[in-house]
């Protein structure tokens, strides 16, 4: 009986999974395997998106691990992954069952060496220079004795010390202070951001809008400046419309921010030094610049005074220059009486010349002249004159008449001939002049025959001479031999 059961395969006692259980214990068990970790690579493809997380390769010579940094973790980045670039990422790595990939959850990138953090910023400078971001002609004059000046630096620490000191020793000036946080993954954005706001300030309002901004930090290492290298503080610096000296680090430390403000600063104290004037210094030279002008006034009005003097010397006298106009004026004085004589004796006569002319005698003989004139024009008015007007105008009339009439009968005879021309021509081109030669027509009905087979097939046909239509009852039967002779003609 029992070798009529077959043995049990080995391993079907062995726990069944679903998809869904064995995806998480995979996912427990890498989760577990690994925990925080931290791994060097180059940066592959980068995607971000719509909902803001960020999802990159990083790669070496043989593999490639899929990275997920999401949007609360990509705000607290402080360097954002770039392709090609070359960092170390710490997270943990995890599991994603619905396609059954495993990647890491990245919560803090940093550039693997100094090497690599320089590559990015000159490949970050060549980006930028070529938009024109750094380029002279964006450059603002500084103002030579700004009223406010905005300063954005760290609150704390000896950077806004020593600007506020060296402003009080040259020339004090009131102080606007933005505090932000001067290194770290908040830094880039706090620093746009107070550019901004500066920038969007009313001026002359309840909080003016300063007339210089100065961004300020001390020295550090390359990764503490490198907020200052982010782009969004690059462009908010070229934006600016607010003159601003960028003060950031020391003399030998360059960061991107340098290249798009207005002035570089060397250290904070120099930006203080860039901003206004000394005082005293301006004091002494305006009372210098004072001595100089009243001296240049005194001395200028001397020369004049000499000039004036020297001119005076070479004038005539005023009585010579006069001297031969009040001679000729009263030579003019003693010709006026006896001119004024002469004249009104010239207007008399011409008026006794003109009033002549309109004497009675003159004026009757004038109107006499007039009277003549028309009625000599109404002799020509008179109804025998009329009636003569009026009869060559009806002889004038009559012979158009006649013309128009003569003209009338010679186009209707033109048409009237040609009329019957036409139709001339359409009985020559006719069939019933054809049936005067000799032919005939044969119908069956209204349909007109043509061939000898469809006289066969008509019941009745119907035959139009020249004279006249003639039927015929049926159709004649076939014949052998039913040739007519060639000089009659043939009826189908």
């Amino acid at each position: 009986m029992s070798d009529l059961i077959e043995d049990a395969a080995p391993g079907q006692n062995a726990p069944e999974f679903t998809v869904s259980e064995i995806s998480g214990a995979v996912k427990k068990t890498i989760e577990n395997a690994f925990g925080r970790i931290r791994v060097r690579g180059e940066v592959g493809r980068v995607f971000k998106a719509r909902s803001g997380h960020l999802y990159y390769d990083v790669k070496d010579d043989n593999n490639v691990l899929a990275c997920t940094t999401w949007k609360g973790q990509a705000a607290r980045l402080s360097v954002v992954p770039e392709e090609g670039l070359e960092v170390i990422v710490t997270g943990k790595l995890t599991a994603f069952g619905a396609q059954s990939k495993y990647n890491m959850n990245v919560d803090e990138v940093e550039v693997a060496g100094e090497g690599a953090l320089m590559a990015m910023l000159e490949k970050r400078k060549k980006a930028l220079a070529a938009e024109g971001l750094f380029a002279p002609e964006r450059k603002q004059p500084l103002p030579y004795l700004p009223e406010i000046i905005g300063v954005i630096t760290s609150p704390s620490g000896a950077v806004i010390r020593d600007i506020l000191h060296r402003l009080r020793d040259r020339f004090p000036r009131k102080v606007l202070i933005w505090p932000v946080a001067v290194q770290g993954a908040a830094c880039a954005p706090e620093v746009a951001r107070a550019i901004e706001g500066f920038n969007r300030l009313t001026p002359g309002g309840a909080l003016p809008r300063p007339d210089l901004l100065i961004v300020a930090r001390g020295g550090g290492s390359i990764e503490d400046l490198w907020g200052f290298n982010e782009e969004i503080v690059v462009r908010a610096a070229a934006a600016s419309q607010i003159p601003l000296i960028s003060a950031v680090g020391h003399e030998t430390d360059t960061t991107l921010i340098d290249f798009a403000s207005d002035q570089r600063a060397p250290t904070p104290t120099a930006a203080a030094e860039l901003a206004v004037p000394v005082r005293l210094e301006l004091l002494a030279w305006v009372e210098q610049q004072g001595a100089r002008l009243s001296q240049g006034t005194t001395r200028g009005l001397g020369q004049r005074s000499q000039r004036l003097a020297d001119l005076s010397r070479a004038l005539p006298h005023p009585q010579t220059l006069t001297q031969t106009a009040r001679q000729r004026l009263d030579l003019w004085g003693e010709r006026l009486d006896p001119a004024l004589i002469s004249a009104t004796r010239a207007k008399r006569l011409a008026l006794s010349e003109a009033a002549a002319s309109l004497r009675p005698s003159a004026l009757r003989r004038t109107i006499q002249t007039a009277k003549d004139r028309l009625d000599d024009r109404a002799s020509r008015l008179q109804p025998e004159t009329l009636a003569r007007e009026n009869t060559r105008r009806k002889q004038a009339l009559d012979q158009l008449s006649a013309r128009l009439v003569q003209s009338g009968e010679t186009r209707n005879r033109r048409l009237r001939d040609r009329l019957e021309g036409l139709e001339r021509m359409r009985q020559t081109l006719g069939y019933t002049e054809t049936l005067r030669r000799g032919y005939a027509v044969v119908r069956s009905g209204d349909a007109v025959l043509t061939s000898k087979s469809e006289a066969e097939k008509a019941g009745s046909l119907e035959i139009e001479f020249q004279d006249g239509r003639m039927a015929i009852g049926g159709a004649p039967r076939k014949k052998k031999a039913a040739t007519p002779p060639p000089e009659q003609g043939s009826l189908l």
